[in-house]
């Protein structure tokens, strides 16, 4: 059974589905869930990221900038003030309970992956497959920690314009595109010294690609599994749910990103990010009891 290692810990793929929590160091996440604006925000946060591990998170993923559509750039410095403090708290706890559960960031910026890295975080989460910093890579190779490479479209600040761009083209296919994509960050990162058994690929759901692009990435999702490394799935309360469902809220996508969690399970993939871990550390349970056994 093979594994996929992050840093002190290393996660035995093709039993059970990872569930891996959302924790939003932000004042402007999409979800409404961030805790910047909380007076004690360390506290705040390391109390939701437990109570998300008592909820069934196996994996605590931290930002500190919003991904959302239009969303602000953060400076480094911003980055790190408020990722690193809740990285050194939640270790602290975990490692005082006696909980293995890995840490994450979610990063594009060398310098704050080498900070969280060195307070104790397992895992770095790159939502442009480590290509908007040139030295991101140079710094993960330099570590043990857990790399997941994101497709994307563009940037933040650009990625409505990528997807409208992307479906105007009728014979263009998103999933080869990815694949392509993933081909070419996985020799990269090769390159600078990563070793496959400690990259996760993730193919970036609402990420610069239109409503019937977001679906056809679940609907195909088998051949995402082409490269033979482990994957994960983040469409959580995204806009394509919303957009299915009649233009539903965010606080109105739960159960419609159900669905998209069970499906991806499906179709082979190996962990899912997620907002509701309740509900959704359910949905994998149940998932996985019928498409993992035997």
């Amino acid at each position: 059974m093979p594994f996929w290692k992050c840093g002190r810990h290393q996660l035995r793929l093709g039993e059970k589905t990872y569930v891996m929590g959302i924790v939003n160091v932000t004042p402007d996440s999409f979800s409404g869930d961030g805790t910047m604006h909380d007076t004690s925000f360390v506290d705040a946060t390391v109390a939701r990221a437990m109570a998300m591990v008592e909820q069934g998170a196996h994996i605590l993923d931290i930002g500190g900038e919003s991904t959302r559509p239009g969303a602000q750039m953060v400076s480094v410095a911003a980055e790190i003030e408020r990722v690193v403090p809740v990285v050194e708290a939640l270790r602290a706890r975990l490692e005082r309970e006696k909980l293995p559960v890995p840490l994450s960031i979610d990063t594009t910026k060398a310098a704050v992956a080498q900070a969280a890295l060195q307070a104790g975080a397992d895992i770095i989460n790159d939502i442009s497959g480590a290509t908007f910093d040139e030295r991101m890579l140079d710094v993960l190779g330099a570590s043990s920690c857990g790399v997941i490479l994101m497709h994307l479209r563009g940037t933040p600040q650009t990625m409505d314009y990528s997807a409208r761009i992307a479906n105007g083209n009728d014979a263009f296919d998103v999933i080869d595109e990815i694949l392509a994509f993933w081909r070419a960050r996985v020799d990269a990162a090769r390159a600078a010294g990563i070793t496959d058994e400690r990259i996760a690929l993730d193919a970036g759901f609402g990420f610069g690609k239109s409503v019937e692009e977001n679906l056809e990435i679940l609907r195909r999702g088998r051949e995402l599994s082409a490269l033979g490394l482990p994957t994960l799935s983040a469409t959580s309360r995204k806009s394509t749910i919303g957009k299915v469902l009649d233009d539903a809220p965010v606080a109105e996508r739960v159960w419609g990103t159900a669905a998209t969690v069970a499906l991806a399970i499906a179709n082979g993939c190996d962990m899912v990010r997620v907002h509701d871990v309740r509900e959704m550390a359910q949905v994998a349970r149940v998932a996985d009891a019928i498409a993992r056994k035997g």
